[in-house]
Formats: structure tokens, sequence, C-alpha cells
């Protein structure tokens, strides 16, 4: 992999960490790199697991429960890298900014052209970091963030963090089934931007673009809502003790789902929408993706209920 590198990296944890990077060291260095970044005037927000997880600070005793486990090299540690994203008008700056850090960044190839990211490494090897410019690309269905990095700091809205997990058809994992499950137990579902709320307004007009996002978003959450109702069934499977989601957490979780489905039935389709529609899914709906922790694509749904 040294071949890919600009720069040389070697490796060095304190022995403290038994090698193993903290999840609290991923909490502390995302965000001081974004408020690096924003007194240089330059746009970066925290994505994926990471961000959310950074967003439902409140809820971290529910996060800590569900045992959320990421899927890196080593065995155990919750996060592997930090996810950015940022505007392609700042890709210069973006590169400027990471070398004035010590970050190595990685050569471009054919992957990450494709996908219009850039990797850095950090200058001791802890993890990497992953910057995405306008565009989730490496995704089922895309998701635009254009003119909405505004909306929050140091992460991207909420809103747009339960989209990134719901657009996954392929592969939805345990990680991303828990991920939502976090998002929807630590905020509330309305129709407004708010820092704080999951906005149902805003999902339900993308929804209502795009027939194979529609589909994808409704039957994930039609997933979750039955692996919460079920959960003494399904728990174990996906790693999570039913004993500690409480009865509290269950219905919450389920009301919001029915609050965020009901918002979604409710906005009128685009002419596109509904031509598409009428093929269903006799036609792929959605952007393959290779995923290199996914075999034969099966994802957790595969794996608990046989769909």
């Amino acid at each position: 992999m040294s071949w890919l590198l600009e720069g040389k990296i070697e490796r060095q944890l304190p022995e403290e960490w038994h090698g193993m990077v903290p999840t609290e060291i991923f909490f502390q260095e995302s965000t001081e790199i974004a408020e690096k970044a924003m007194r240089e005037g330059v746009t970066l927000r925290i994505l994926g697991g990471l961000g959310i997880a950074l967003h439902c600070l409140n809820y971290r005793d529910f996060a800590v429960k569900l045992a959320r486990t990421g899927t890196g090299a080593v065995k155990g540690q919750e996060y592997s890298d930090i996810d950015y994203v940022s505007y392609s008008s700042q890709r210069e700056r973006i590169k400027s900014f990471f070398e004035k850090l010590g970050y190595v960044k990685r050569k471009a190839t054919l992957s990450t052209a494709a996908s219009e990211r850039q990797i850095y490494y950090h200058p001791k090897g802890w993890f990497y970091v992953d910057v995405f410019f306008d565009k989730l690309l490496v995704a089922n269905h895309q998701i635009d963030f254009r003119g909405r990095l505004e909306l929050d700091f140091p992460t991207i809205t909420v809103t747009d963090m339960l989209l990134e997990k719901l657009q996954i058809w392929e592969a939805f994992s345990a990680k991303d089934l828990k991920d939502c499950l976090l998002l929807l137990r630590a905020h509330e579902v309305g129709e407004k931007q708010d820092r704080e709320t999951i906005n149902a307004d805003y999902i339900a007009k993308t929804l209502a673009k795009d027939w194979g996002f529609w589909y994808t978003a409704t039957t994930n959450l039609n997933r979750i809502k039955r692996f919460m109702a079920e959960i003494d069934r399904f728990g174990p499977e996906a790693e999570i003790n039913p004993k500690n989601v409480t009865e509290e957490d269950r219905v919450d979780v389920i009301r919001k789902i029915d609050a965020l489905l009901e918002r979604i039935d409710r906005e009128p389709k685009t002419l596109s929408w509904k031509m598409r529609g009428k093929i269903g899914t006799k036609k792929r709906w959605y952007n393959p993706v290779e995923r290199p922790d996914t075999v034969g694509g099966f994802g957790i749904w595969e794996a608990l209920m046989g769909k």
C-alpha cells in the first residue's frame, strides 16, 4: 500500500491504547479538524457513523447498549476512519489544509477518481480520512449535499445522516441498523429544519422525485420497524441484547418511523416517479456499489428476515 502514498507513514500508537484507537480519539480528532478548517474558511462536515455518534452524544448510553462495532482491520475498534464532505470548489484548498496538518495524501486511483474523493492518512497512522465532494457517489442512491453543509456543524444534518443510511440496499449491515436506531432514538421527527429534528418534509420531497430511492428507503424503514417490534427474536442475530432495549426505546423508534412513513406517503409524487413505479423491481432501481465487506450483496436483512 505504501506505493499509493505521497509520503511515508509509520503507525505509532500509545502503549495504553493496546493496539486500538479509542472512540474518544475519533470524536476529538474529527471535531478539531472541522473546527480548524472552519477557522481557515474551509468547509468540512463529518458524515457516516462517526457523525451520527457525535450528534447523539446525549444518547451515548443507548449507543453503547447497541454495541456498535466497526468493520475495520482492528477487531473491537469502533471506527477505522473519519469521513468528511466538502464542496468541489474547495478541492485544492483542502489538499493544502491537510498537508499543513501533516497528513499524507493517497495518490489518486481509478476508484477515488470515479467516486470524486480524496484520502489522507494521519501523520502517525492512527486512521485515514476520506473526503467526499458535493455528493455521496459511492452509494446505491446518491446523496446531494450541495447547499446543505451550512445547515449544521461539525456534522452534516441528522436528516442527511438518516438518508445516507436509508439509501443502502445491497448490504444494509448490523452497523447501519444500529446507526439508524440511534439517530431515531436521539432525535424527533418533524417538518422543519432544526438541528435536533429529522426533517420529514425534506425527506418526503427528496423521495417523491425518485421511485428507486423511495422504494429502498421505505423498505428499510419498514424493516427497522419490524426489527424493533420483534427485537426479542431478531436482536441477538444483530448482536443486540434485547434486554438492553427498553419498551420506551421500542415504542419511541416505531412512533417516529410511523410519522416519517406517513409524511413520505402524503407527499405528491412526480410524474417520473409514477412512471418508474409502474416498472417496479422488475428493473434494477439502485446503483450497484462494490463493497469488500459483503458476500453476494447480502446484508443484515437477508440474514435476519430472509428477504
